[in-house]
């Protein structure tokens, strides 16, 4: 208890972590007892207490959003007792989870009514133009865990802490644990405790709890775990005695004999005690007015070592009309309603405020809100269960799921589905009509799609794989549409919850046996969607070209000169003559198979960037042309963006071109009201597009903007996508001070782990190891994160896999690295290997812009050598310069300061002493000017070089400093130490003034 209070007393003080406390033990140890003694210091404190319970074999994945509903439920009946505390709650929810959470509000209804404060009509939904190919149920998964987190973070408050309390986690499913993961490493929730209860003789190291909470403790978060077991004799003295009102003294022989027969056990020393009071061992003396007990027959008395067992002997000598009635609400589950028992109870003219009365008195339930219920242990309705025969329990489940299916009206349906199923899958298997099995898969159908809607996939693919057991050999014959519709349920269900092992083995009949080619579409973009989530680039693109063959469109799988010239003249021809107002008039996209093609477009678009560049501006052509002939859908919007890239791009380099289709992209996207492309959106239009007219430092919060759009609306891979380019926006463009970016990055690795986005956290990890390696920090940035990879290792795996886009950052990195350390020798080396890996899709990253700056100043470094290699570096250098003059005349503000570092650097070897000082000193200003303190830093050190071979030492010296001033505020402790010794190596050699 005290262990509990020190936590729960942190969370309030300090609350700048979220703290987790799991609570292990027996059944009936009282682990949920010693939970319950912090609601009052909670109260007292102004914090909330949110509960639920997992039940065994009792959908898991509903078990936190009906805590929430309960809790938002009780919080709504108080609203009127404080306004201004709920407005201010509202408000706070509000903004936490943003306007677009319509599928968080119908699965938490009392959250909707306190956010609409009792007005159940949500106008919150918006009509779109043609097909909406982003907002995919199987998003619907991602998106909730978030906007679950983003929920919690606003409950938790320093005047309001919160704490969460889950029991019976040994029973929980992946995406809970999944959403507690989320919840104890989210750095912006604050002044949380999370208390966990489980039993451990159920919980060994293989179980998904063990796992979940060792990945919890290795990204950071401490876990508290507390041991129960069973209760002491004197603790049993102790209770007995409150109990009894007797001296401790006069106990000690009773309950030394109540602790050898319960085993120490909380809840069967109690139900013991109840029981000895029901068969008149233990009674009220009314002549000594107080308690006695007949030691000697307890002594003989005869009971069961199972607390279970015991307590259905118990209920063994209630009324036969009682037991029924307790073994029909066993079957309803841990919570139930007086609606659905009245439905399930067989009589329907029994009292049952009378039995719902006696039951709250006998300890069987407890009463949650309005005609609410629910067991008051789990041992106690599992005792209640055991009443039923085990023959027998099969058809009792059978008949109470028909018998709730028979008084349930249409409307009702709905709303008892669950309740319905649950009992009729058991027993199932006496059902003998095939019309009867064929009407059970559609009920099963109906509640796995409600568990879709509600985000509890895996209930859903339960429900779903239960409805397939169903149905008969011929059904693809008999009952069609009732078994496609099966299989496309369920294929989504394995998707989210990550199953690709089984979604690969079902998708085989589904394929063969669907009876035209559009019935197959579903099953093929879920299992695409797997190939991508599980890292299978290859056989994902190969699919994608097969399946849009099918669909029309030709892809070529190996782009010629001749084929790349003929794309690009067909897309320009399907352009011709449309101005940006022309492409906003574009008709809405109808052609179902055209809708589909697009969808399919998308995913080679982004695995053709990552594993085979040459076809990705071949997939983008496509989807424009698509746009153009057939109308525009969402994914327009960046087909035209990434159009916008292409065109930016070498060999086009159409600045102008580019710029207009990326505003475009933007307006169709708000025509469209496709907000939930945004995230891929901005990575193609603030990326690689508008960096080319607009400074870096505009573009750089465009990125945080979508990966939070992104998380709320379940883009996970584009919304690590933006994190991924503002790292490299920060790094290679704007010379952020690392020292706060290196804290940024760990968070936004954190993110993306959380979201398992492979490639990304790679992506993720060489830019972190390139801010370590600035800042002076001798650490493996890979290892954090990747336990037993490193640079060399993740390179060689990237070679290996032909994962071009890992290597090509990689060179660029390490060249990036040696070029400002001066180890010019592996700088140049880096400079031949990088080309191995050219960039042939649509679109440069900033650190690709950036490398063509770094490859001049080394090609003009090394042609000073005037070595055999003399005319070959100097002719990078000079079209370097030619290059960056172009781009400068685009963007001056990006691009300028680093043209004049090139032309002083081209000037020192041409040994032009007036044109080098004033292109360092035009470089130095420029850079100061636009705030990119890294390159100021470098153009004072060149500077200082140069002057430096002119023997003009004093001068070079204050260069010298003033490099070591801007690399300070850069946060390059490396880079610092590298110019202090230049320092101290100069200042002997200078004149003082």
């Amino acid at each position: 208890m005290l262990m509990l209070m020190d936590l729960f007393q942190s969370v309030i003080v300090l609350g700048d972590q979220p703290t987790i406390a799991i609570i292990a033990g027996g059944p009936g140890t009282g682990k949920s007892t010693l939970v319950n003694q912090i609601k009052k210091p909670l109260e007292e404190k102004g914090g909330r207490f949110v509960e639920g319970k997992f039940v065994n074999f009792h959908q898991p994945d509903v078990v936190l959003t009906a805590a929430l509903d309960t809790f938002f439920g009780i919080l709504f009946d108080k609203s009127r007792d404080n306004p201004k505390q709920m407005m201010l709650l509202r408000w706070r929810i509000h903004d936490a989870i943003g306007s677009g959470s319509d599928a968080l509000l119908n699965i938490i209804p009392n959250l909707q009514k306190l956010m609409t404060m009792g007005d159940e009509h949500n106008p919150s939904s918006h009509s779109t133009r043609g097909y909406n190919t982003s907002k995919r149920r199987g998003d619907i998964g991602i998106r909730m865990k978030y906007l679950l987190v983003k929920l919690i973070g606003a409950l938790s408050h320093r005047s309001h802490p919160l704490v969460l309390f889950l029991d019976d986690l040994q029973w929980a499913d992946a995406m809970t644990l999944d959403v507690i993961r989320m919840i104890m490493t989210d750095p912006d929730i604050e002044h949380f405790l999370f208390i966990g209860c489980y039993r451990d003789s159920e919980v060994g190291l293989a179980h998904p709890l063990t796992s979940s909470l060792n990945d919890i403790q290795n990204q950071g978060t401490n876990v508290i775990t507390i041991k129960l077991g069973q209760i002491e004799k004197e603790c049993v003295n102790s209770l007995v005695s409150d109990a009894l009102c007797l001296p401790p003294s006069l106990c000690v022989r009773l309950s030394t004999v109540v602790h050898r027969k319960t085993g120490g056990i909380m809840l069967f020393v109690l139900k013991f005690l109840k029981s000895l009071n029901e068969e008149g061992l233990l009674w009220f003396s009314m002549s000594s007015r107080r308690w006695e007990f007949d030691l000697n027959r307890i002594k003989v008395r005869e009971i069961s070592d199972d607390v279970v067992v015991h307590m259905t002997n118990q209920m063994n000598r209630l009324s036969k009309r009682m037991q029924a009635k307790l073994k029909c609400c066993a079957c309803l589950g841990p919570c139930f309603d007086t609606e659905i028992l009245r439905k399930a109870i067989r009589e329907t003219d029994f009292n049952i405020n009378s039995f719902l009365e006696s039951s709250l008195e006998d300890g069987f339930f407890q009463h949650i809100v309005d005609d609410r219920y629910k067991w008051a242990h789990d041992q106690v309705q599992q005792a209640a269960y055991e009443l039923i025969p085990f023959a027998s329990r099969e058809s009792f489940h059978l008949l109470l799921g028909s018998r709730i299916l028979v008084r349930a009206s249409p409307t009702e349906l709905g709303k008892l589905v669950y309740f319905i199923v649950d009992n009729m899958n058991r027993g199932s298997r006496l059902l003998e009509s095939s019309d009867q099995k064929i009407e059970l898969a559609r009920l099963n159908l109906r509640a796995g799609e409600k568990a879709i809607l509600s985000s509890a996939f895996h209930s859903a693919s339960k429900y779903l794989q239960k409805g397939l057991s169903l149905l008969a050999i011929d059904s693809w014959e008999t009952h069609y549409t009732l078994t496609l519709q099966l299989y496309d349920a369920i294929s989504e269900a394995l998707f989210v919850t990550g199953d690709f092992v089984k979604l690969s083995d079902l998708i085989e009949e589904p394929l063969r046996h669907a009876r035209c080619f559009e019935d197959k579409l579903n099953i093929y973009n879920n299992y695409v969607r797997s190939l991508i989530a599980s890292g299978n680039y290859e056989e994902c693109l190969d699919m994608c070209i097969s399946i849009l063959l099918q669909l029309g469109e030709i892809i070529p799988t190996e782009v010629t000169e001749d084929i790349y010239a003929n794309e690009v003249a067909e897309v320009k021809k399907s352009l011709e003559g449309k101005n940006r107002e022309d492409l906003l008039c574009l008709p809405t996209m109808l052609d179902a198979s055209k809708l589909a093609a697009m969808q399919f477009l998308n995913h080679a678009l982004t695995l053709s960037f990552v594993f085979k560049p040459i076809l990705n501006p071949i997939v983008v052509f496509r989807m424009v042309e698509i746009s153009i002939q057939h109308g525009v859908c969402n994914l327009s919007a960046f087909a035209f963006a990434c159009y916008g890239g292409w065109l930016v791009s070498f060999p086009t380099y159409d600045f102008d071109g580019g710029y207009t289709m990326g505003l475009v992209a933007n307006d169709l996207m708000k025509m469209l009201n496709a907000t939930e492309i945004i995230p891929r959106l901005y990575s193609m239009v603030y990326g690689f597009i508008n960096i080319w007219k607009e400074p870096f430092q505009a573009c750089l919060g465009k990125h945080v903007e979508a990966a939070d759009v992104g998380e709320s609306t379940g883009d996970m891979e584009f919304s690590t996508t933006n994190l991924m380019l503002y790292v490299n926006m920060a790094i290679y463009g704007c010379g952020i001070d690392l020292r706060n970016l290196e804290k940024d990055i760990q968070v936004y690795m954190r993110r993306a782990i959380r979201c398992n986005q492979i490639m990304l956290i790679k992506n993720m990890s060489i830019l972190y190891q390139l801010t370590l390696d600035l800042m002076g920090f001798n650490h493996n940035a890979f290892s954090l994160y990747h336990p037993g990879m490193s640079e060399e290792t993740c390179f060689a795996d990237a070679h290996q896999h032909n994962h071009i886009a890992i290597c090509r950052l990689i060179c660029v990195k390490r060249k990036y690295v040696a070029f400002w350390m001066g180890s010019m020798d592996t700088a140049a080396k880096m400079c031949k290997l990088h080309k191995k890996y050219c960039n042939a899709s649509s679109g440069r990253l900033v650190s690709i812009i950036n490398s063509s700056f770094v490859d001049g100043m080394i090609a003009l470094y090394f042609a000073r050598k005037h070595g055999d290699d003399e005319e070959e570096w100097t002719a990078l250098g000079e079209s370097t310069i030619q290059t960056w003059s172009r781009w400068a005349e685009c963007s001056s503000w990006n691009f300028v300061n680093k043209l004049n570092l090139l032309e002083a650097e081209y000037a020192f070897l041409k040994k032009d002493d007036g044109t080098a000082i004033a292109k360092y000193d035009a470089s130095i200003k420029a850079a100061r000017d636009h705030k990119f303190n890294h390159e100021e830093g470098l153009a004072e050190e060149k500077a200082a070089t140069y002057l430096l071979h002119m023997s003009r030492h004093n001068e070079a010296l204050a260069h010298f400093k003033n490099a070591k001033k801007c690399y300070e505020k850069w946060g390059a402790a490396a880079l610092v130490e590298r110019v202090e010794t230049a320092i101290s190596v100069l200042s002997p050699l200078c004149v003082c003034p």
